[in-house]
């Protein structure tokens, strides 16, 4: 898990415990901020990864976004074995008998682990940043947006859980002349929403992954009825304002890929003269982001899930959002 290069190894304990975080619902802890993506919007952009999001999504590809509290990575291919981590804890919390090494009941997330790790194998998850530390970082690539007109993606997690703090760096980062995208899951509070953050946004990617409520609940934690309704009004809101507001779904195998649900969501965006949306596919690699952070992944005998999703697959979804005159981004 990668950090911003003016956050140098060492200085995150001292860091944390001087910017304790009060109000994890106001100010987020970053992910990563990753440079020259190609993956998340026009242009070469970089992206601000937050942590924190409001479904639960069993098939999240950025397991490590869904709790927004501060977490210890463990990467057992990075590990050295010098047991230096052994010799440092505390409260007893490392074990090589541990088949996770890990033992986060009694971790008390001192970090003094991760800080003498001379690998990187414990790495934190999460970092507490100013959004003028966040502007100045990515203003040094603005000659890269302006020349191949990309910009900042803000992703998650779900940006839209910290509004005031998100709304801050978006006016920002606009006042700086850069071109800003926001990746959400659409579950927020639209009027909130739409004074704070929408004003200094030019694109939004919202998923919509499930169009039955019962489905999403099951495999997103809540129903979506809120996230449709979202997506409705943000269209009316941005129809005058030449922003893009582009509807993605993930395929997820035996999930969201079958044939009702995208013929549902295509439907949807149909009767909403929706003309442009965007198909995902889909990524296993996220089963080992869960076991470093020590969770059991789910679908751990289901072979579908560890495979990439078929070309065939892929094209029949397109297909579908095709016939309802829906055009691929």
């Amino acid at each position: 898990m990668g950090f911003p290069s003016f956050i140098k190894r060492g200085q995150g304990k001292s860091y944390m415990e001087n910017q304790l975080r009060t109000n994890p619902q106001k100010t987020p802890l970053i992910l990563e901020i990753k440079g020259n993506s190609l993956d998340d919007g026009p242009g070469i952009r970089t992206v601000v990864f937050f942590k924190g999001c409001p479904l639960s999504c069993v098939w999240c590809h950025n397991p490590e976004s869904k709790d927004p509290g501060l977490e210890i990575s463990f990467d057992q291919k990075a590990c050295i074995g010098c047991d230096t981590c052994l010799d440092i804890c505390k409260g007893k919390a490392l074990s090589r008998k541990n088949p996770r090494f890990i033992d986060r009941s009694r971790c008390n997330l001192c970090l003094d682990c991760t800080d003498a790790c001379p690998s990187g194998a414990l790495s934190r998850v999460g970092l507490e940043i100013s959004i003028d530390d966040i502007v100045n970082k990515v203003l040094a690539d603005k000659p890269f947006y302006d020349n191949s007109g990309g910009g900042v993606t803000l992703s998650g997690g779900e940006p839209a859980m910290f509004m005031d703090y998100t709304a801050d760096l978006l006016r920002k980062l606009k006042d700086a002349g850069i071109h800003t995208l926001m990746e959400t899951c659409g579950l927020f509070n639209f009027d909130a929403f739409e004074k704070k953050v929408l004003p200094y946004l030019d694109a939004i990617y919202f998923d919509i992954k499930l169009f039955d409520p019962e489905e999403h609940r099951r495999y997103c934690g809540l129903p979506n009825e809120s996230i449709l309704k979202n997506f409705e009004r943000l269209l009316e809101a941005a129809s005058g304002d030449n922003k893009v507001i582009l509807p993605r779904t993930p395929l997820i195998p035996g999930i969201t890929d079958t044939e009702a649900n995208i013929r549902a969501i295509a439907g949807f965006l149909k009767g909403l003269c929706v003309q442009r949306a965007d198909i995902l596919s889909y990524n296993p690699l996220w089963f080992e982001k869960c076991s470093k952070i020590g969770l059991d992944a789910p679908f751990q005998t289901d072979n579908a899930m560890k495979t990439w999703i078929s070309k065939e697959r892929l094209q029949r979804a397109k297909e579908i959002f095709l016939k309802n005159g829906i055009c691929m981004a």
